[in-house]
């Protein structure tokens, strides 16, 4: 009996400890009516059944909350997909809910709405995290109604398609998750581009411009618009593009993301190190890519990326390697003389596009300078010698880039005071920064465009109510236990004491009077008794009504009463029972002392 008690009792052990001590495993599935709180966003997690993919509040910056799909098991942060990417909500209030209407809503701190879906009275019953990382509604026969592949934001996944009128849109810098300039997208022509789309200027770089359609790979005559990136690390677009990851094959983790410096890339998981590798990029030369720089900035590799500034120019602002570069000189027409004018010669430097009509591809380097010192709105010129002469005079000088590869040189209109050698004065700022400071929160909570205010209104409005309460509350206790412990005659003492009268202790009195024994007289308004001090005859006057001499000693020890001294009286009672009254003076000099 016993011997087979103990496998039972060992088995038993076994599940209890293998059920108490195995990881808690978060639900894929979100039911109707329930939510998903950010102050518990570690614990408030939607994971996928394979648990690949995680679901809930992710911090973006101090205080600062968005609302993602990502990978679970990445050391980086490798976000999938997001909901508010450019309204991030407050570290405290902020959740998720699926409504009972059907929509799945981002409520910020102040219950305003700040993101929800369009599926209001569709039958919606739950919320599941898939096993492909796309976050899907589903009704009660399991339907999807809604999905977050529709949405993409900077990644695709295997098995979601970028369609006709989705885009993914870069972060606007490393580590951040704000939308940026860069896009992937079908332009009108079926043809699958990336565009650099900046506050100034918008400009296509992938595929090569330079070349015609076809000599890219490409065709615009399938119209489906439809690219997708498959387990085995193909990706295919409707326009003939194909690319091939490095590490081809099934049973890798991936994903393709419009990173922050405007290139394309393919990345795979090392799942037992939690690392991305790079796979596959669209340019090998990121120097190629548009608005790098920013305004006059020239993108060169010294040996890793870098932006700088021409001679004459300084960086617009030295945190910001996208911001350009300004000129240090006032260009005008008014000195446009050649007498006036300087060129500075960039070798192998060029700022693509914006060249002026008066292009020319036959023409002397002479003709080439002339058009330009003639032209006010000219700030610069290209010129290459490729057989014949190439002039590119230039309105406007942005995607700077130097290469050893690249034939001709940029000569830059400056005034002549400008120092003429293209190696002095420049300024350079390396391309490896993290990006900017992420700005925090949402709404007026974090000085983004929002105009609802009226939380903090609600809080200013609570405390002064608060205020007013404690007032009305210490009144009251104050007028209760006045009444309760401090009697009418107290009160008058209180009022002289005001007056500056002298405060006495009973020893002081006691000794004065001769211990209480020279008595001279007794009224309704109290006792007296003869007070001498230094030769001086006072009178000391009890104003307790119906008070033996044995409560004025203890009252006098606890100094609840004050004795006062005052100028010659003629009526010392009728002065100690309305101080404040006008009481004539006697010849006979004597002091009062009022006990109150």
């Amino acid at each position: 009996m016993g011997s087979q008690f103990i496998p039972a009792l060992i088995l038993l052990s076994l599940s209890f400890f293998v059920f108490h001590c195995s990881p808690a495993t978060h639900p894929s599935t979100l039911e109707s009516g329930s939510s998903l709180s950010v102050e518990q966003h570690e614990e408030d997690v939607l994971t996928s059944p394979d648990s690949a993919f995680s679901c809930g509040f992710r911090r973006v910056g101090t205080n600062a909350y968005c609302f993602s799909v990502w990978f679970t098991n990445s050391e980086e942060d490798a976000v999938v997909w997001t909901a508010n990417r450019d309204a991030p909500v407050n570290g405290h209030g902020s959740r998720v809910s699926l409504r009972r209407d059907g929509k799945l809503a981002l409520t910020d701190v102040d219950g305003s709405t700040v993101w929800e879906t369009n599926t209001s009275y569709a039958g919606v019953s739950t919320a599941e995290l898939l096993d492909t990382g796309n976050l899907v509604l589903k009704d009660g026969d399991g339907h999807v109604l809604w999905q977050s592949f529709d949405s993409p934001t900077d990644t695709l996944v295997p098995r979601q398609p970028l369609t006709k009128g989705k885009r993914l849109i870069s972060p606007i810098a490393k580590g951040a998750r704000r939308s940026g300039y860069y896009t992937l997208y079908f332009d009108n022509d079926n043809v699958l581009r990336l565009m650099y789309d900046g506050p100034e200027i918008s400009s296509i770089y992938w595929p090569n411009p330079d070349r015609i359609l076809y000599a890219n790979g490409r065709s615009n005559y399938n119209s489906t618009r439809t690219a997708f990136l498959d387990e085995k690390g193909q990706f295919l677009s409707s326009d003939g593009f194909k690319a091939l990851a490095s590490d081809l094959g099934v049973g890798i983790r991936r994903r393709l993301t419009m990173d922050y410096d405007g290139n394309l890339r393919l990345y795979s998981l090392n799942e037992s190190t939690g690392r991305w590798s790079i796979t596959w990029e669209a340019l090998s030369q990121i120097c190629n890519v548009h608005g790098l720089c920013g305004r006059n900035g020239i993108c060169e590799y010294y040996p890793g990326i870098r932006c700088s500034c021409p001679p004459g120019y300084e960086m617009s602002d030295p945190a910001d390697w996208n911001s350009g570069c300004k000129p240090k000189f006032n260009l005008s027409c008014s000195n446009h003389t050649q007498q006036q004018l300087h060129f500075i010669e960039l070798q192998e430097t060029d700022y693509y596009g914006f060249d002026m009509s008066t292009y020319s591809t036959s023409i002397s380097f002479e003709a080439c300078r002339n058009a330009c010192i003639q032209s006010c709105d000219c700030r610069a010129f290209g010129y290459r010698l490729e057989g014949t002469g190439l002039c590119f005079p230039k309105s406007s000088l942005f995607n700077g880039y130097k290469s050893p590869n690249f034939p001709g040189s940029i000569f830059l209109k400056v005034p002549i005071s400008v120092v003429s050698s293209s190696g002095s004065n420049q300024s350079a700022v390396t391309c490896n920064s993290d990006g900017s400071t992420v700005t925090t929160g949402s709404l007026p909570m974090y000085g983004n465009n929002r105009s609802n205010t009226k939380w903090v209104y609600l809080y200013g409005f609570a405390a002064s109510l608060g205020a007013v309460e404690f007032l009305f509350i210490f009144a009251g206790w104050w007028c209760i236990f006045r009444g309760r412990d401090t009697t009418k005659s107290v009160e008058e003492g209180y009022r002289m004491i005001s007056r500056q009268f002298r405060r006495f202790t009973y020893r002081e009195l006691r000794e004065a009077t001769g211990k209480f024994k020279e008595e001279l007289g007794r009224g309704g308004s109290g006792d007296g008794y003869l007070y001498r001090e230094r030769g001086s005859e006072m009178i000391a006057r009890w104003e307790l009504v119906m008070q033996p001499l044995q409560d004025m000693k203890n009252l006098l020890q606890k100094n609840f009463f004050s004795l006062t001294l005052r100028s010659p009286l003629k009526s010392l009672a009728s002065y100690c029972q309305n101080p404040n009254k006008e009481v004539e003076r006697s010849r006979k000099s004597y002091f009062g002392i009022c006990i109150y």
